[in-house]
């Protein structure tokens, strides 16, 4: 959702699934439980972007890395089209950096232990993989914990990413709806693959 309340100025709201990219001056937001947003900009050609992206995952050797299993299919594909949107606007690849934030254990919290719900510690674990590979050095983070996230990240104030937490209990609306987006994504998967399960 894009708004424009005064001249060349937008704010933008993601939801999941979602990214933005511009070289303009820009307030992006999101909230995010589960989920994990990656802030990166450019600070040579002030060109920023984010997104807003849920993994799913099934049971996987726990040595294994994340971005060589299924479970990163989503993460990587969010990744690389908000980078690519970045260099169409000119960004500059050496130049990126990244702020990331979510990945809080919203679904653990209600449903208890079971590791078909640890969709934020992946995420957060993917997130970090996923940089350090990319050699996308990470500025700042706040991943993990037990409480959604609404974050603000402006293009105008230093890349600066604002960052208001709250308790997991006043947001149930928002777990349901990760829950239903988390199934959704998983049935649509199932859907369209083979009959032997493929992913870790």
């Amino acid at each position: 959702m894009i708004a424009e309340y005064k001249k060349n100025y937008r704010y933008v709201t993601l939801f999941p699934g979602e990214y933005y990219a511009s070289g303009q001056n820009v307030a992006i937001s999101t909230v995010l439980g589960s989920c994990v947003s990656a802030c990166l900009y450019d600070p040579v050609n002030c060109i920023v972007g984010m997104n807003h992206f849920l993994l799913s995952y099934r049971n996987r050797a726990s040595s294994t890395r994340m971005l060589y299993t299924r479970a990163g299919s989503y993460g990587v594909h969010s990744m690389e089209l908000l980078i690519n949107r970045m260099l169409r606007l000119g960004a500059d690849r050496e130049n990126l950096r990244a702020k990331a934030f979510g990945g809080a254990s919203v679904l653990k919290a209600v449903y208890g232990h079971d590791s078909f719900y640890r969709v934020g510690e992946v995420n957060a674990r993917f997130i970090r993989d996923f940089l350090a590979n990319e050699g996308i050095p990470l500025i700042a983070a706040d991943l993990g914990g037990d409480r959604a996230r609404l974050i603000h990240f402006s293009a105008d104030d230093d890349f600066g990413v604002y960052v208001r937490k709250n308790r997991i209990r006043d947001h149930s609306r928002l777990i349901q709806e990760e829950r239903k987006h988390w199934k959704k994504r998983v049935e649509a998967q199932e859907e369209t693959a083979p009959q032997v399960d493929l992913w870790l």
